[in-house]
């Protein structure tokens, strides 16, 4: 019998968008409970943002001498310095919309956190990243995908894992059913030319399986597609006062709030962001790196406020492949460094804290000579999301090939 996968792939068919009542919702509709889920947003920063200049290390000399044009001022220093956190670490004056979450306790900083892999490799590091599996080449599936399949679930909808994105990301990629959404609108099945001919030849083959898994997935699938038609999601308002940038990330978490509203089963989300690699021109105060951090902080503001009312079972976590060289370059840029920084938002973070060990910039403390030192092995944070939020027992299924200890989580949640 001919797969579902092979199916679309031979035929040219694509899943592109989001929309459906399948059997679940029938139940929904006549009065069956649904149990509410956690929910875990991943946004990767695709291009090695400079988490030095993020989360601003200002009470350490040495950060200031290593970047004498693209250091950001220290707090209290001018109308343009950087954001006060602790009184060592800063924000950047561009991500002042976060600076509420943080002082709430509902957003989490870990620094000086990243791969254990030295590879400089975009291609390489982001790979490393999204199949957890630093140095393998050979892994086929992405650590969401490994985390799906650790904690199956017999009540998921055909949007239990969903990627805000044209193609499927490496991270959600495997044998777990997944979807990539480039447009929740337009979410549908087609073809080259006729998308009423696509489908109705993909129903056609649905129909003729001999019932079982195959005819069941498609049944609720093609369901799932006219629930979302009906819904009219091109209409979707968000909460009062709330404005998403226009930006692809805008974009993005505003469709993910859409769809955990829409009570469509979501539990795992993926989104993106790029243009972070500033090997010329990255600017301190402003430039290209200030302009990117302020679509991410008021894409993350929005989708919080819009959230507000779901949020003790939302997490959101940010990612970078790696982080960059401690010294700015000949351009005022900064080049392929090392270990970065991440954030961890959602209800039940314990937030307000600079999480892992600072490891220092003098020259003998940096990785290589040149690169901030990792502290913290990302698949630490990884696996203390999936263990504490969405209370997945055995992590080590998703973690192939790492001793994974629960003593190096750095308690950024709550028990």
């Amino acid at each position: 019998m001919v797969s579902r996968r092979y199916f679309l792939k031979s035929s040219g068919l694509a899943m592109v968008s989001l929309g459906f009542e399948p059997a679940f919702l029938a139940r929904i509709a006549q009065g069956e409970p649904r149990k509410k889920g956690k929910v875990l947003v991943t946004i990767f920063q695709r291009g090695a943002a400079d988490g030095l200049n993020i989360v601003i290390p200002f009470a350490e000399k040495n950060y200031f001498d290593l970047r004498p044009t693209i250091a950001i001022p220290a707090p209290s220093s001018g109308e343009r310095a950087a954001l006060d956190l602790d009184g060592f670490f800063a924000f950047h004056p561009a991500l002042e919309p976060l600076l509420p979450l943080y002082k709430s306790r509902h957003l989490a900083i870990i620094h000086a956190v990243g791969s254990p892999d030295n590879t400089r490799s975009h291609f390489d590091a982001q790979d490393y990243m999204e199949s957890a599996t630093p140095g393998m080449k050979s892994t086929r599936d992405g650590w969401l995908n490994r985390y799906l399949l650790a904690r199956p679930d017999a009540d998921a909808t055909p949007f239990r894992a969903v990627s805000m994105t044209v193609s499927m990301p490496r991270s959600l990629q495997g044998r777990a059913p997944a979807v990539a959404i480039g447009n929740i609108a337009e979410f549908d099945v087609r073809g080259e030319a006729d998308s009423d001919q696509a489908r109705n030849a993909f129903k056609r083959m649905y129909a003729s399986t001999a019932g079982g898994m195959l005819q069941s997935i498609g049944k609720e699938t093609f369901e799932a597609v006219e629930f979302l038609k009906r819904t009219n999601p091109s209409q979707y308002q968000p909460g009062e006062g709330v404005n998403y940038p226009r930006s692809p990330l805008g974009h993005s978490l505003k469709q993910t709030a859409q769809l955990i509203k829409s009570d469509v089963g979501l539990e795992v989300a993926f989104a993106e962001t790029g243009g972070w690699d500033h090997h010329a021109n990255e600017g301190g105060v402003q430039g290209q790196l200030s302009q990117r951090l302020s679509d991410l902080a008021n894409s993350l503001a929005a989708f919080y406020k819009d959230m507000e009312e779901y949020m003790d079972d939302i997490l959101i976590v940010t990612m970078s492949e790696f982080g960059r060289t401690a010294r700015e370059n000949g351009n005022r840029g900064t080049d392929h460094g090392h270990a970065n920084v991440m954030f961890v938002l959602g209800g039940p973070v314990k937030g307000g804290k600079v999480y892992g060990k600072w490891p220092g910039l003098a020259q003998d403390q940096l990785y290589e000579g040149r690169d901030l030192s990792l502290t913290t092995d990302f698949r630490d944070v990884f696996a203390e999301l999936l263990v504490q939020h969405l209370m997945l027992k055995n992590p080590a299924t998703v973690f192939p090939g790492y001793n994974l200890r629960r003593d190096n989580f750095r308690g950024f949640l709550s028990a």
